[in-house]
């Protein structure tokens, strides 16, 4: 079982960046890939990006690329979001989640999630 809790989401202008963070409990984080999804009003959840579970590998979703950047820190337990350069579409509720497969890919099974955290990027 592994729990996973988000923070760092806030209010923040364009152009601005924001830092997401997801601990997450349990003595096998390492073992799982992770990823960040997020979820706008009326639209569905999309995938963002994804890390393998030695952070070799990353996915990011075409409309981050160059912009967002995950990474992950297997001693702390957490995954992080770098977002840069934010546009007002990028507002949605951000989850973390964790994929047994240790692959974190776009298309991937993910087997916990976490609550979510708020980004709110005005213009």
């Amino acid at each position: 079982q592994v729990q996973l809790v988000e923070s760092g989401g806030g209010l923040v202008q364009a152009g601005g960046s924001l830092r997401l963070s997801c601990a997450a409990s349990g003595r096998t984080f390492g073992d799982y890939g992770m990823g960040w999804f997020r979820q706008a009003p009326g639209k569905e959840r999309e995938f963002v990006a994804g890390i393998s579970w030695s952070g070799g590998v990353k996915y990011y979703a075409d409309f981050v690329k160059g912009r967002f950047t995950i990474s992950r820190d297997n001693a702390k337990n957490t995954v992080y979001l770098q977002m840069n350069s934010l546009k007002p579409e990028d507002t949605a509720v951000y989850y973390c989640a964790a994929s047994m497969t240790g692959r974190g890919t776009p298309s991937g099974d993910y087997d916990y999630w976490g609550q979510g955290t708020q980004v709110t990027v005005s213009s």
